[in-house]
């Protein structure tokens, strides 16, 4: 599935993830996604989505600029779940899919800035394209908090993420999914650039609270 987020494949559905308010005004600024309702939410609606629900999502995505299709789960016949808010998809998604209701329809327009960036990702989605999703919301329910994973990863407390932390983490993640990590070194430090390339905003060698999109709390 092309749209999700780069960490469920880069690190083997580990929680360290890529990385509200939706405007509806036809003059928004460039960072802000656009939602158009194409199926209102039935009159009986007694639930809405929240951030840590567990839903249920059918989608196809699009490049924005060409209408090309890069991703659809209607082929697959295979609805999406995912925990919305916490960093599990793409920051266009946990914005576009708070308070819909089961059975509701919308367009979603994601700029590069909430999508996959300046480096988009892989050969389906070029640097900085804007994507298109619509998308129907199939079910949710309750979902818990997720790990404190900023914490668990800064082992030594000092509020940023060290290349050799991240490396580290990842390292006893690979070993609890019986992956050997020596093995595919390479690999392993592909993928610590990918992190650093998508989460070190201001390129200072390390990745701050504020920076890190995935699983964290606010007492830092």
């Amino acid at each position: 599935m092309a749209f999700i987020n780069i960490y469920n494949v880069c690190i083997l559905s580990l929680t360290l993830l890529i990385t509200v308010s939706v405007s509806l005004a036809d003059d928004k600024p460039a960072d802000d996604i656009s939602v158009e309702i194409l199926k209102p939410a039935p009159e009986d609606c007694q639930r809405k989505s929240k951030r840590l629900d567990m839903v249920s999502m059918h989608y196809v995505g699009t490049l924005t600029d060409s209408g090309k299709q890069f991703d659809s789960s209607l082929e697959r016949n295979q609805p999406f779940e995912f925990q919305l808010g916490t960093g599990q998809v793409i920051k266009g998604w946990d914005e576009g899919l708070l308070d819909m209701c089961v059975g509701e329809k919308r367009k979603l327009i994601i700029p590069a800035s909430k999508g996959y960036g300046d480096q988009g990702a892989g050969e389906l989605i070029p640097p900085k394209a804007s994507l298109t999703f619509e998308v129907e919301l199939i079910s949710l329910k309750d979902g818990q908090a997720p790990p404190n994973v900023f914490k668990e990863i800064d082992v030594d407390g000092d509020k940023f993420l060290s290349q050799e932390e991240v490396s580290d983490y990842l390292k006893k993640q690979a070993a609890k999914a019986g992956d050997k990590v020596q093995e595919n070194a390479e690999q392993h430090k592909e993928i610590i650039t990918q992190i650093f390339n998508h989460e070190d905003k201001d390129k200072d060698g390390l990745i701050s609270h504020e920076e890190f999109s995935g699983p964290k709390h606010d007492e830092l």
